[in-house]
């Protein structure tokens, strides 16, 4: 196993060596380099990076965020790909229930700060849920967002001091819809109801055909992105 000191390196490097290299190839060298103490992280928008890393690495770990504000049909589809693929789902929670976050901050903390809330119900639970793990797999694509257009394929996550791995950045949806209809992959019910993109239900809307897939997320405010990636 290489030491944690030299992961910088090795995914600077490796960014550069898989840069064409196929989703597969991507998450094989990952599964190779850090065998347990790699995960995927997955919204359950859709279950195509856990899938392809199934494929490498059966049982791979898969870790969920459940901030208490998600859609029903998004536990569901988490519950599915538990049940059904080759995969451990791990859940995360934050320290404080909705309940007990509204008694300290006020209720719709999301309305008001959406940044605190995010990095209390996301950002704080992952960082703590990511300890045991060198690397992690994110479903991250440059053609979702401006911000995202310079996603390195594996990168280094300075703030979480971990190896970031994106295996699908190179694709488009269309990439993305021909695997999923290829291989039967779970999606979220949500995406074939108006839905783009499938965060927390207070802050995710419905999205006109021709609209940006971002546009439902925290629609009407300036924020686009939840902290997890920046």
């Amino acid at each position: 196993m290489t030491a944690t000191t030299d992961l910088p390196h090795l995914a600077e490097e490796a960014g550069r060596r898989l840069e064409d290299a196929s989703a597969l190839d991507i998450l094989g060298w990952a599964a190779d380099t850090f065998g347990a103490r790699f995960c995927v992280t997955s919204s359950m928008e859709d279950a195509v990076v856990a899938h392809l890393a199934a494929r490498v690495l059966p049982g791979v770990r898969v870790v969920f965020l459940d901030t208490g504000y998600h859609f029903p049909e998004t536990i569901g589809t988490r519950d599915a790909v538990a049940a059904v693929m080759d995969v451990n789902v791990l859940t995360l929670t934050p320290r404080q229930s909705v309940a007990e976050q509204d008694a300290q901050y006020g209720p719709r903390l999301h309305d008001r700060d959406p940044d605190l809330c995010c990095a209390l119900r996301k950002v704080r639970p992952l960082e703590e849920g990511l300890a045991g793990f060198d690397a992690w797999a994110t479903g991250l694509r440059r053609d979702e967002s401006p911000t995202r257009a310079g996603t390195p394929v594996v990168g280094w996550d300075a703030k979480r001091r971990k190896v970031k791995v994106s295996p699908i950045a190179r694709w488009t949806q269309d990439d993305v819809d021909a695997y999923v209809a290829e291989h039967g992959v779970l999606t979220n019910p949500l995406l074939a109801d108006g839905f783009a993109s499938v965060g927390c239900a207070p802050c995710t809307r419905r999205v006109p055909a021709g609209e940006d897939p971002r546009a439902g997320r925290w629609a009407g405010s300036g924020k686009t992105e939840c902290g997890l990636h920046g």
